[in-house]
């Protein structure tokens, strides 16, 4: 179904005059958004999604080679939702961790050889890793490896480590910035309704302040990237009222490169009694986010959270970027009972994901820069040895 049939169709006039602002390139209300979510037929939302994201980017589906460092899963909140955490633990507990810096530059020299791009660090607010120490990382990380993109630090990190260090959030970036941070991590806006956030992460940086990081981060010169819990006890006006907030913020600053809602995952965790939706409501969100987000140029589906299988489907729901080959080096949403507990794409495999559904895979940097079209590329199969 195209957004041409369905301006000829006997769809709803409500749907129909939707469907007629997405075909002229006007943005829809908040009010529109719930009526999406709560009535709209999943195919008329996929024509709607797919139509924006086909004429944004055609068949293009960005990836890029990348890996994850996370320091410390120690941390001093306490969110219900979180199964990655060991509140303020000690390093040798259990499952609790704590690298130190060689541990980190260890790990950076391990892909001197491989065409990896961008390095992603985020990890628990640990009360001894502050802002300095962190920025003394960035910097030796760009000695061993200066072509790298650092993405670092959710701005619940940044918060604590800007309070901590009694600095201005301007100036803490800026200090990142000059010892060689590139950008930002969504990370942390779990949903922004003060009601909802009071009740699943009420010790950590509230909605405004989450805002207000990422607002100074595009003023400093650092672009960043956004994200969204959904699927636990939110209303669907509370996805909406979120997606408003960083629409708004977008139309101020235009430093967002891309939004990911992530899938609320209720393995080993206070909120383990709250079930998680359907794959159907995977597919509604990432829809109504294209729909909605008109000013994103991207939209990511972050396929170690949801699974290959379903990041695909995405693909026809709007997404135009499933995020990286990560290597396994990620553990925030494995233990918490992701679908993939070893988060590791080749190239070759990823490319063959993307080409399964007709689209064309592109790999980017992490600005969006092309890097290699894999479109007409066909991976040559694997030698098997002869038996002796």
């Amino acid at each position: 179904m195209t957004v041409e049939n369905i301006l000829h169709s006997n769809i709803a006039e409500e749907f129909k005059q939707i469907a007629k602002k997405v075909y002229n390139e006007e943005r829809i209300t908040e009010e529109e958004g719930v009526l999406l979510f709560e009535k709209a037929d999943l195919n008329y939302l996929g024509s709607l999604a797919n139509h924006i994201r086909e004429r944004k980017h055609g068949s293009t589906t960005y990836f890029n080679k990348n890996f994850h460092i996370e320091p410390t899963n120690i941390c001093v909140f306490d969110c219900k939702f979180c199964a990655y955490s060991k509140l303020l633990r000690k390093k040798g507990d259990d499952d609790a961790w704590e690298m130190d810096e060689e541990q980190i530059y260890d790990k950076i020299r391990s892909y001197e050889n491989q065409e990896v791009t961008e390095v992603h660090i985020v990890g628990g607010v640990h009360p001894k890793m502050g802002l300095q120490h962190f920025a003394d990382l960035i910097k030796n990380i760009k000695k061993i490896r200066p072509s790298l993109h650092v993405k670092a630090f959710t701005a619940v990190e940044l918060e604590y480590m800007c309070r901590k260090a009694k600095v201005s959030y301007r100036e803490g970036l800026q200090l990142l910035k000059d010892h060689g941070q590139d950008s930002l991590p969504g990370g942390g806006a779990e949903i922004f309704a003060e009601a909802v956030r009071e009740e699943i992460c009420k010790d950590k940086c509230n909605s405004d302040q989450w805002l207000e990081i990422h607002e100074t981060a595009h003023e400093v010169g650092m672009p960043s990237n956004a994200t969204m819990l959904y699927g636990h006890i939110e209303s669907y006006a509370d996805r909406v009222d979120h997606m408003n907030r960083l629409r708004t913020l977008q139309d101020k600053t235009g430093g967002f490169n891309t939004f990911i809602p992530l899938k609320y995952r209720n393995g080993n965790n206070q909120m383990s009694h709250i079930g998680e939706v359907s794959v159907l409501e995977d597919l509604r969100t990432y829809a109504v986010a294209r729909i909605f987000m008109d000013n994103f140029p991207h939209l990511k589906a972050y396929w170690p959270m949801i699974g290959r299988q379903t990041a695909q489907l995405t693909l026809n729901y709007g997404v135009n970027d499933i995020d990286g080959t990560i290597d396994d080096s990620t553990k925030i949403y494995s233990m918490a009972g992701a679908e993939e507990q070893s988060p590791n794409m080749t190239t070759e495999e990823l490319v063959n994901l993307v080409k399964q559904v007709n689209r064309k895979p592109v790999e980017r940097d992490s600005v969006y820069n092309v890097i290699k079209d894999y479109s007409e590329i066909v991976f040559k199969p694997a030698k098997v040895e002869a038996e002796a």
